[in-house]
C-alpha cells in the first residue's frame, strides 16, 4: 500500500519541478557538520582520547598500513622473482620478512578502530594513502631488491616514529607501544638486508 507521501510524490499533476521539489522536502538531507575538520572519520566507540587525537592518530596509522601493505606486496614480488646464485637463501629471507610484515596489517588497522577511528577498505585506498613507492619491473637483480628493500624498511622506521610523535602528543600510550615494537621489527630486517647487500 503507497504511502501518503509516495502518492503525493507520484501526481502526475505536479509537473517536474513541483515534483523535484516536494521530492527534496522529504529526502533527509546529510549531517555536514561532520564531514568538516576530518569528523567524518569518527566512530561512535568509546574513547578517553581528544576527537583531535582520534583523527591524527588514525590518520597516522592509515597512512601507515598502506605503507606496510605496500612493502608487503613487494617483499612478496621478489621473493616470487628471486633467483641467482644465492636463491635459496634470499627466497627464505624474504618469506620470512613477507610473514613478519604481513602480520603487522591486522594490528594496525584494529588499532585504528579500538580509539573510534576509520581504516583502509580497498586497493585503491591503500595506492592513495601509501608513501612506499611499487615497483613493477619486469626484471630486478637480486641486489638491486635487497638494496630496495633495505631503503623500504628504513623509510618505514622513519614512518613508525613519526606517527609515535603524534601518539606522545595526544597521550595515546598504547598505540605508540605497538609502534615501538613495529620500529623493533622493521630495523631487525633493515639489518639483516644492510648486512647482505654490503657485500654485493
Amino acid at each position: 500500500m503507497p504511502s501518503q507521501v509516495t502518492r503525493r510524490l507520484a501526481e502526475p499533476n505536479l509537473g517536474r519541478e513541483k515534483y523535484l521539489k516536494n521530492l527534496e522536502a522529504h529526502v533527509a538531507k546529510p549531517d555536514l557538520t561532520e564531514v568538516k575538520s576530518g569528523q567524518r572519520d569518527l566512530l561512535d566507540t568509546p574513547s578517553d582520547l581528544s576527537s583531535e587525537g582520534i583523527i591524527e592518530v588514525s590518520r597516522g596509522l592509515r597512512h601507515l598500513l598502506a605503507d606496510v601493505f605496500a612493502l608487503y606486496v613487494k617483499t612478496k614480488n621478489f621473493h616470487w622473482h628471486m633467483s641467482g646464485q644465492h636463491f635459496r637463501d634470499y627466497h627464505l629471507l624474504l618469506d620470512e620478512h613477507s610473514e613478519q610484515i604481513f602480520a603487522m596489517t591486522d594490528d594496525i588497522a584494529e588499532r585504528a578502530r579500538k580509539i573510534g577511528g576509520s581504516t583502509l577498505r580497498s586497493i585503491s585506498d591503500i595506492s592513495s594513502h601509501q608513501r612506499l613507492k611499487d615497483n613493477n619491473e619486469e626484471s630486478v637483480a637480486a641486489g638491486d631488491m635487497l638494496t630496495e628493500l633495505c631503503a623500504d624498511n628504513q623509510h618505514l622506521t622513519r614512518s613508525l616514529r613519526s606517527t609515535h610523535k603524534v601518539c606522545d602528543k595526544h597521550n595515546d600510550v598504547a598505540t605508540a607501544s605497538l609502534i615501538e615494537n613495529w620500529i623493533d621489527q622493521t630495523e631487525r630486517r633493515t639489518w639483516f638486508l644492510s648486512e647482505i647487500v654490503r657485500d654485493l
